[in-house]
């Protein structure tokens, strides 16, 4: 019994889910910027818990990229870009939320 070839045709549902939910976190990591622009230019405690959290959060996106990378858990380049825009998309959406309220 011959073993079935695996499909080389791209996965256009999957890279079109993409193409929307990279284009949704570039549309929230806008607000999130215009958002906590307006915070720190007031100054005070304030603004300087937004910024020390603003750097928290990409290092520790980074980091669980990072790791993902060094372990083989980003198999292809799909999966790479899914994988990211799903990591910070996630902490840019409560963000946004946060900002918000």
């Amino acid at each position: 019994m011959a073993r079935p070839t695996p499909s080389l045709a791209p996965d256009y549902a999957a890279w079109s889910n993409l193409w929307f939910d990279g284009w949704t976190l570039w549309w929230d990591a806008a607000a999130v910027m215009w958002l906590r622009s307006a915070r720190m230019a007031g100054g005070g405690p304030l603004a300087a818990r937004e910024g020390q959290r603003m750097v928290a959060e990409k290092a520790a996106a980074n980091a669980e990229l990072a790791a993902l990378l060094l372990t083989g858990g980003l198999t292809s380049p799909q999966a790479a870009a899914t994988t990211a825009v799903r990591t910070y998309g996630r902490t840019v959406r409560a963000n946004r939320r946060r900002l918000e309220g």
